[in-house]
């Protein structure tokens, strides 16, 4: 080992973070993982540290573990009482090294391997900001990982493992939200206006000042929504996070029939009084404009909210959910080459005459043996709003389902991951909504 690479007493530092560093490199060269042992502090002021011992990973010996007698799998013994290592004093402003052992009583790691040692192990600057632009992208740990590794030539070839990555992303995150859930709202509102001036949003708080609903749109959103808003659909079928929080998208067609959002909001909960509140802000966001006709799922409390805020828009509803629906409650109608689904998509389709549709209806009724049927009676008194003999008099532009789109959903859906919190949902969710409207 060369003089100047090698721990010497004698040998002084300016500061603590040069001692540790020279320790550590050391370790890397010499086969074995650094540790810092404790520190010592002066008596005088109990601030300044007048001594730090840095040593072997392998130092000490394990306590006895309590549960060796019922243990099955014992875990892998790490520690072996090596003595190795190094200690500095503050001697006149600097910290010089008084004592350095050099034996191991342990096999060393060969230099194909050390970077794997956890103190050699550490995620460059550009492998954070990399790492960060995956994670607002939405990018699972996994993938992102294995995408660092092949761009690596390897994972031998990464100085850090997959778990130092996920303990990364896990302390910014902590740090990110130490305001809380409402403070990083404010921060992320703050930063969209300086980016866009027209960017709306909307929130409520509870007592405790915790976010209950959020509203918000982009000037593209309000655009599109001003030339393009005569028939909107209104989804709520994503959850959000780990309290099941439900992501609300309004969306339509724009001339060409591409796919355009007019906003979103993250809801409390699905009652008749987050949904009042939705509604009153959006038409806030837009204006007071009214569509002629949304098209939403068979939420009672969204019915019931929408009737009381804009009851002159005709509300339809999203015919896949029906079907959805029906299969759910008449699965064992649609057994054993049943035509039964068959023939109610024709009641909600491909009947244009309302005479004929009562009598299809009645005939779908009496071949099934649904007299007593609660369900198919429910959707009969709402038929008004699905069913095409009626539904030909609304203006839809062709929409027939909130899920008009596959690919949106399917994007949407990959970024709603039930662990996220809401900084990383607010991340993912706005850059696929920017990604969405550039490439629509």
């Amino acid at each position: 080992m060369e003089t100047d690479l090698a721990p010497r007493v004698g040998k002084q530092f300016d500061n603590l973070e040069e001692a540790w560093g020279f320790w550590n490199e050391y370790a890397s060269r010499v086969g074995f993982s650094a540790r810092k042992n404790g520190l010592t502090k002066s008596k005088k002021d109990k601030k300044t540290i007048i001594a730090y011992r840095y040593k072997c990973s392998k130092e000490g010996e394990r306590r006895p573990d309590k549960r060796y007698t019922s243990a099955t799998n014992h875990r892998p013994e790490t520690r072996t009482n090596c003595k190795a290592g190094m200690i500095v004093n503050l001697v006149q402003g600097k910290y010089e090294i008084t004592s350095f052992i050099e034996e191991h009583n342990h096999p060393l790691h060969l230099q194909e391997t050390v970077h794997m040692m956890r103190s050699q192990r550490k995620i460059s600057d550009a492998q954070a900001n990399e790492s960060d632009l995956a994670r607002d992208a939405g990018l699972q740990q996994k993938t992102t990982f294995d995408l660092m590794s092949k761009q690596a030539g390897g994972r031998a070839n990464l100085s850090f493992t997959r778990v130092d990555m996920k303990n990364y992303l896990k302390i910014k995150q902590k740090r990110s939200m130490e305001n809380g859930e409402v403070g990083w709202l404010l921060n992320y509102i703050e930063e969209q206006i300086i980016e866009n001036p027209s960017f709306y949003h909307s929130y409520q708080l509870d007592v405790e000042n915790q976010i209950t609903n959020i509203f918000w749109a982009d000037a593209r959103m309000l655009v599109d929504y001003a030339y393009f808003g005569d028939v909107i659909s209104l989804d709520t079928t994503y959850c959000t996070n780990r309290n099941h929080r439900p992501l609300a998208i309004f969306s339509g067609l724009n001339h060409y029939r591409g796919i355009i959002i007019f906003g979103a909001t993250l809801l409390y909960d699905e009652t008749t009084e987050s949904f009042k509140w939705l509604f009153e802000t959006f038409l806030k966001a837009n204006k007071q404009k009214r569509p002629a006709t949304m098209f939403t799922d068979q939420d009672q409390a969204m019915a019931r909210a929408l009737h009381e805020v804009v009851p002159e828009v005709k509300h339809a509803l999203c015919t896949w959910h029906i079907e959805q629906n029906g299969i759910k409650h008449l699965g064992n109608k649609m057994k054993g080459g049943s035509h039964f689904l068959r023939d109610f998509n024709k009641c909600m389709f491909a009947i244009e005459d309302k005479s004929q549709f009562e009598e299809t209806w009645a005939s779908l009724i009496s071949s099934f043996n649904l007299e007593d049927n609660l369900w198919m009676k429910s959707i009969y008194e709402i038929k008004e709003k699905w069913a095409w003999c009626y539904m030909k008099y609304y203006i839809t532009l062709g929409i027939r389902s909130t899920q008009i789109s596959e690919s949106v959903n399917a994007d949407i859906k990959s970024v709603t991951n039930p662990s996220h919190n809401i900084d990383e949902f607010f991340k993912s969710l706005s850059g696929l909504l920017q990604i969405r409207g550039i490439m629509r």
